[in-house]
């Protein structure tokens, strides 16, 4: 299976699914929605075109920042690796565009947010009592 990087705007088009594997690393999941924008001359405004589908999935603290940031509805882009699935369910059979995501923002373009800095504590270290 063929994969490359890859950067989508668009929408999260599902409540997240979030949850742990077996050996406890958190993962979420949604499907997000990419349409097309064209300028349409005659009538001299924007069109929405074709809508492409992704599903993206989200590993460890990633997971994390999106289950508690993102929301169905919300403007987003999407940067990760992209990969074509193929499946087949009930005698139904097709392809799913995947994207295995590393980094998920907010799409500034179309709103705000607040953005607050996740703090995790690193394995082993200790902060000296001045800076806790």
């Amino acid at each position: 299976m063929n994969s490359a990087m890859t950067m989508v705007t668009g929408n999260v088009a599902t409540d997240i699914r979030f949850t742990t594997t077996g050996e406890g690393l958190p993962v979420a999941s949604f499907r997000m929605a990419a349409t097309e924008r064209k300028f349409d001359k005659s009538t001299q405004r924007w069109i929405d075109g074709d809508v492409t589908w992704f599903s993206v999935v989200c590993w460890r603290h990633v997971a994390e920042n999106v289950f508690a940031s993102l929301r169905k509805g919300d403007p987003i882009f999407v940067s990760g690796r992209l990969t074509m699935r193929e499946w087949e369910r009930d005698g139904k059979s097709g392809s799913t565009l995947d994207i295995t995501a590393e980094v998920i923002g907010h799409d500034l373009s179309r709103g705000t947010a607040q953005f607050e800095r996740s703090r995790r504590p690193v394995e082993g270290l200790q902060m000296p009592p001045a800076a806790a």
